[in-house]
């Protein structure tokens, strides 16, 4: 397997082998961070859970030249020995306490034991730091393990990212391509933070063999306004999108509460009033990713514009 180099980012130049342990390296955000890492000539050993080595998704890493390794979350000697030699951690886990605090504990207590440099933890977000507890379930999470994170004798760095562009295309209820509108609370004008799940990979990946990384990374695919995103949806598809105001932010805020009582849901990830406070947190600009943006950080990353993402081809 070939190996990366460690890049000093000040002088540009490559001095020891690059070992990553990547932690959720089956989801769908994981597997993109794996295979930009093997891009980039990383050696990339991948953690997986115990009988899971054989699934597509750990063949696919394999053929890549991924290295596959079983093992149990909670055997604080096992997961010490998977880390021995490497140089960096990078978590893409996703899920509820029992994975973003728990699990990531018993990593980072690992990636300590075993002498790695650096611990890069799945945040992938908006600007939870500035959000007050109680706003979003997840970000509270995050901020939880956090406070763990910095305790510990490791280098950390977070990527944050704003909201998946992706989301925009469907999943998240902003740009509505049936009846063409752009849906939102509060102001028009807010600056929104959009970057696309590859983009984040690719800056992943380059931020794991970067040993010069601060405390916090901030990109942004895109700035958009809410006018802004009207503009470009209608660009892409060629047709004329509209504004539809739903109300003010405290009507989403007193949506968020309604529905999180009709339908807690409270074992699943992103359940509808989770969303919802996702959007209400960029929305009031609480959560917007501070200037200036590391986006120039890695040149060779070209980011991808919401226009590219809904149809354009430049």
């Amino acid at each position: 397997m070939s190996t990366a180099l460690t890049t000093d980012h000040s002088s540009n130049t490559a001095t020891e082998p690059i070992t990553i342990v990547l932690a959720g390296a089956t989801g769908a955000l994981g597997l993109l961070i794996a295979h930009h890492l093997r891009r980039r000539g990383a050696a990339v050993r991948a953690l997986v859970r115990p009988g899971k080595a054989n699934t597509a998704e750990a063949t696919s890493l394999r053929l890549q030249g991924v290295e596959i390794v079983e093992v149990d979350y909670s055997n604080a000697a096992q997961l010490t020995q998977a880390f021995a030699g490497a140089n960096c951690v990078v978590s893409a886990l996703s899920g509820l306490r029992k994975v973003i605090v728990e699990a990531q504990t018993r990593l980072l207590d690992a990636a300590v034991a075993a002498g790695v440099s650096r611990f890069i933890p799945s945040d992938f977000s908006a600007d939870f730091t500035r959000l007050p507890e109680g706003s979003n379930r997840n970000f509270d999470l995050r901020r939880e393990f956090q406070h763990r994170l910095d305790q510990a004798p490791i280098q950390a760095t977070s990527i944050l990212n704003g909201m998946f562009m992706d989301l925009l295309k469907g999943q998240a209820p902003v740009v509505l391509q049936g009846p063409r509108r752009v849906v939102y609370w509060g102001s028009p004008d807010q600056p929104l933070d959009f970057t696309t799940m590859v983009d984040t990979a690719k800056f992943t990946a380059a931020a794991a063999l970067d040993r010069s990384t601060p405390r916090y990374l901030r990109v942004a695919g895109e700035v958009a306004t809410i006018r802004e995103l009207q503009a470009a949806a209608s660009e892409a598809t060629g047709q004329q999108y509209k504004l539809l105001r739903a109300g003010s932010l405290g009507f989403l805020a007193g949506m968020i509460k309604v529905t999180r009582t009709l339908a807690p849901a409270k074992n699943e990830v992103f359940p509808p009033w989770q969303g919802m406070q996702y959007l209400h947190n960029m929305l009031s600009g609480l959560a917007k990713l501070e200037s200036p943006l590391d986006n120039d950080r890695y040149p060779d990353i070209k980011w991808t514009k919401v226009r590219d993402l809904l149809g354009v081809k430049r």
